[in-house]
């Protein structure tokens, strides 16, 4: 799986990296048809951090804005991992 991490408006910072690097390598255990993920930190009026991830035949997106980094990619994360679990499901019960 490729990662791709983007910072805009914001300088990079590497102990984000890393927890979004470790998120991005939480998805492969939810689900393993993952071709690529692009995390973007974006620093406008408030904090936001969306994950675009490329399965085979979709592309999923989770996006959560809050008053710190850390916060929104938890969240944005956890929102991630509920849609590959519901795509998972969807996959797999209707074979």
């Amino acid at each position: 799986m490729k990662t791709k991490i983007t910072f805009r408006h914001v300088k990079s910072q590497p102990e984000l990296q890393e927890a979004a690097l470790e998120a991005a390598e939480r998805f492969e255990k939810f689900y393993n048809g993952i071709t690529s993920t692009d995390i973007i930190f974006k620093n406008e009026a408030d904090k936001t951090v969306e994950f675009t991830v490329r399965v085979q035949g979709n592309t999923l997106i989770a996006k959560e804005t809050s008053d710190e980094f850390h916060k929104s990619l938890y969240v944005a994360s956890d929102k991630m991992i509920r849609q590959l679990q519901k795509r998972k499901e969807k996959v797999y019960h209707s074979i």
